[in-house]
């Protein structure tokens, strides 16, 4: 199976001296990060979902082997709350065909808002495309339950596995793929701070866990400020590079 471990996101300012070398072009700043990462979750897809042309040439930027997983836009999760979402699927399908094998999971982040609705989530997941995995990141405590784990299962759609901010860091994995977003230490806030040496090597664990179990893991950082993402990126890789094999 596969681990893959990148950041939410790649092209911030405050990375410069981190990953950019000063004076480096924005429009390089992918080509440089999967010089280093071999996956990277797309985050501006939330706010304004790009063109197919745009798609396509992240597939022709992107060397073989590398994933992009990409956010599901707001006009779904957040707009619609994933009512009648097959306008909305029709998009996505067109995105992933024009990725072509670079494309990774989807991420669907509800909106905080949205209680559960076994439903409305039932019905979503069974309109999506077989050949689009789907990776559902759940805001409400609501969702906690055996129930739409089961629903999630039937789906082979992924619990979406996090950590900071408050959020609940419950371990499910529901699907033949586990997808672990990393927000931060602070429970009191997202987007900042470092992970710990100590941090790093439990998630390590868990993460070896899970492909022990046969399934391929997606882990993206999103502790973007300072450039702690990259640094926790590279250094998780490095201990799970350290641990045996088997």
């Amino acid at each position: 199976m596969t681990v893959r471990v990148g950041t939410s996101g790649w092209s911030y300012d405050h990375w410069r001296n981190v990953l950019y070398e000063p004076g480096l072009p924005a429009a390089r700043r992918l080509e440089r990060y999967a010089a280093e990462f071999d996956t990277v979750e797309l985050n501006g897809s939330f706010y304004r979902w790009p063109s197919d042309a745009q798609f396509q040439r992240w597939r022709d930027q992107l060397q073989p082997g590398f994933v992009m997983a990409v956010k599901a836009a707001r006009g779904l999760t957040h707009a619609r709350r994933l009512r009648t979402p097959e306008v909305w699927i029709e998009r996505l399908e067109r995105g992933w065909r024009a990725l072509g094998d670079r494309g990774g999971p989807l991420l669907v982040q509800l909106h905080p808002a949205l209680e559960r609705d076994d439903a409305r989530l039932d019905h979503f997941l069974g309109a999506m495309s077989a050949g689009i995995p789907v990776a559902v990141e759940f805001r409400h405590p609501s969702w906690d339950d055996p129930a739409v784990y089961e629903l999630l299962e039937r789906h082979d759609a992924a619990y979406v596995v996090m950590s900071g901010g408050g959020l609940p860091c419950i371990l499910k994995a529901t699907a033949g793929f586990s997808y672990v977003r990393l927000h931060g230490p602070d429970p009191q806030a997202m987007y900042g701070g470092s992970y710990s040496a100590d941090d790093l090597r439990w998630w390590a664990a868990r993460i070896g866990e899970w492909d022990a179990q046969g399934r391929d893991v997606y882990v993206y950082f999103n502790n973007d400020l300072g450039g702690n993402a990259v640094r926790n990126a590279r250094d998780l890789k490095a201990e799970l590079g350290r641990r045996p094999e088997g």
